[in-house]
Formats: structure tokens, sequence, C-alpha cells
């Protein structure tokens, strides 16, 4: 693997890192450097991959300039009680053309998933998320991708690949190894309706704001069911992130955005996670650099605290439960490690969409089949599969 278009982190932000505590992450973690050179990814379970392409990031100009700011906020934190296998692989430079930045992006985090490193990016446009996706195409298998974002960005079939329109690309192009998109937090007033029913009748999932902010852990069965999260900072309102042009008034909280993180980081499935839309010249007082970087924190710590109790395993590892329900029965699964649910839809080992017949649930959808109401994301993933 050719890493020629990696940057190294620079020097003197180490510099800075060594001249405070000890044990903070800058000292426990694997930094690209010029000094030391690329690092030993043997035993790495997360890499961080800053890209520096802004190009066709909308209405946000300045995106991708620089990430030494967020590095330095991470840098500055202190691991939790947990082994710190990460290593930071420095930036993706701005290719000549985007697409030589989309194809850089798509091969590293290609072999990083090969080798069940997981990558975490900071952003460049969230339209780097189109080629997060197709860093899976070698993969040979269908993705679930989840989106925190206050607006669906879709654009139009005809629009160029930009941060408003990578959705449309990722659903239309070929190979299309979309099985699921969800979106977390969108603002109605910023989606127009005919979006919001498009969604709809691809059996798509979307969480309003409010609803999200009511009840966090409604989220949580979503972002397990996830492979690629996708994470825009507009999603966050402007008082808490101000580095982003396209930040309203309205949007999660700091204390929300980093709780959705370390739910991503816990999924046992979710295998890249992006963070998009930075404006280093906007961002008064690091504070938004702070934020990315307490989120990454987050991350990192799900990760380590993963359950991995998905149920296809071992009878004693969980309870089954078996509801029946108009023509058919429901099975469900209780992990007796972490006490999470699932339903089963049955289908053939030959099918191609095996992989996706558990979904992630709740004990409420649990309850609700017990009084004869098929959950809808049951009904929503059947839909998709027959």
């Amino acid at each position: 693997m050719n890493f020629d278009y990696l940057k190294p982190v620079k020097d003197d932000l180490l510099a800075r890192t060594q001249m405070r505590a000890n044990q903070n992450l800058g000292q426990s973690i694997e930094i690209y450097t010029s000094e030391k050179g690329f690092p030993n990814l043997d035993q790495v379970k997360i890499a961080i991959v800053g890209v520096l392409e802004g190009r066709a990031s909308e209405e946000n100009f300045g995106v991708g300039d620089s990430l030494d700011a967020v590095r330095t906020a991470l840098y500055e934190l202190f691991p939790g009680n947990w082994p710190v296998n990460v290593a930071d692989l420095g930036d993706i430079q701005q290719g000549n053309t985007i697409q030589d930045t989309y194809f850089a992006v798509k091969q590293l985090l290609s072999y990083l998933i090969k080798r069940n490193i997981i990558p975490v990016i900071i952003g460049g446009g969230q339209d780097l998320t189109y080629a997060n996706y197709r860093a899976y195409d070698e993969l040979e298998q269908t993705v679930n991708l989840v989106a925190v974002d206050s607006k669906f960005d879709l654009g139009s079939i005809e629009s160029e690949l930009s941060s408003t329109s990578y959705l449309s690309r990722i659903v239309m192009d070929q190979p299309a190894n979309l099985f699921n998109f969800s979106n977390i937090g969108y603002q109605t007033y910023f989606n127009a309706q005919e979006e919001i029913d498009l969604l709809e009748s691809l059996y798509f999932e979307a969480y309003r704001l409010g609803e999200v902010s009511n009840s966090m852990p409604i989220v949580e069965p979503v972002l397990r069911d996830a492979d690629i999260v996708s994470v825009d900072l507009s999603a966050v309102k402007n008082s808490e992130a101000p580095a982003n042009n396209n930040a309203s008034p309205n949007g999660f909280t700091g204390a929300e955005i980093c709780a959705i993180s370390r739910y991503a980081g816990i999924s046992d499935k979710v295998t890249s996670f992006g963070i998009y839309e930075y404006n280093a010249q906007l961002d008064s007082k690091n504070q938004t650099a702070q934020l990315i970087s307490q989120m990454i924190w987050y991350f990192i710590e799900g990760v380590n605290y993963r359950a991995n109790d998905y149920p296809f395993g071992l009878k004693d590892r969980y309870q089954k439960y078996i509801v029946p329900i108009e023509d058919q029965l429901l099975n469900f699964h209780k992990s007796n490690k972490s006490g999470r649910w699932w339903m089963e839809i049955a289908l053939n080992e030959s099918n191609k969409f095996k992989r996706h017949t558990l979904i992630p649930c709740t004990y409420e959808d649990y309850i609700s089949a017990t009084n004869q109401e098929i959950p809808e994301r049951w009904i929503r993933t059947l839909k998709k599969i027959v």
C-alpha cells in the first residue's frame, strides 16, 4: 500500500503535546510524523485520518484548510480506563482534482477496513461520505449508512457530487451496495416534503431533531445496525459548534452529539466513523475543535466497550422469545451480556440480504409485538428484502 498521499502530523503539534501532562492521548497513541515515519498498524484498532479537501463543500468556504486545532485538543485529552490501540495517520492531501482525493480516501479506507481497523475520518466536506461508501465495494456486501445531519443532502440526480447531493449519488450509482439509510436529527423546515416522501418510499428511516433530543436511546438500535456513520457538524447548534457556516440556532447539544458518537462506537457493526464540515476559519476559541476531539474520545471509548454480543452464537448467551402475531411468528433475541434486543426476519441461508435479517431493536419493540403491533423497523426491513 502506497501512503505517499498522506501528510505527516506537524512536529510542532507533538512538541506542544509533550510539554503538557504525561499520559495524555498525544503521548499514548501512534502518530505518523516525518521523524518517526509511518506507524506499524499490526496492533492498531482505530486509525484517525484527516482529509484536507473542501472543494465540494457547499456554502462553507474554508473547510479542509487545517485540522491542527482538532489534533491539539485531542492530544491533550486523557484516555479512559481502556487500551489505547489508536494511530493518527496524518492527513490525505488535496489531490490535483477532487476525484484524486476521493480515490485516495477510498483506497486508504478500504485498506484499513479489510484489516479490521476502524477509520475515524475528520473532514473536509461531507461529500467525502461518498468516497467512504465506495471503500466498501471490494468487500462485496451491502451496507447501512447513518447520517447525523439537519438535512438529507439528496440534491438531484443531475447534480454534481457535493456535500448537499452525495446521498442521491450513493443511491443511484453502481455498484449499488446501499441496503439502508437512516438520518438522525433532521429539521423539517430544511427539507422539502418531496424529499421526506422519497425517503419514506425507499423504506429508509429519518428521525427528527426533537424526537431524538427527547429520547436519545431511540437511536441506539439505529446506530447498532450501521456500517458507516457520517456526522455533519451542521447537526449541532451554532452556539455549541460555530465552525460551520451552515450551522443554525437549533441542533444537537455538545453532550447529545457525544452520546451519539459513543453509541456509534459501542455498535459491534460500525466499521467507519466520519466527522465533516469543520471550518477552522470560523472556530472561535477553538470551541468546535474541542467538541470534535471529545466526540472522537467518546467514539474510542465506545469501541473499547463493545459487547460483541451479536446473537448468532452460542445459545446460552442470549434468550429467544417467540411472539405469535397475525399469521406469523416474530423471533426476538435478548443478549444475556448487555440486555440489548434484536428481532429476526426468517430467510434461507442463500439469501444475499441474510446479514440484514437480524434487526437491532428495543424492549419497547418487543412489548409492542406482544400487543399485536408489528414494529415499524421490522416492516421496513422486510419490504426492502422481499
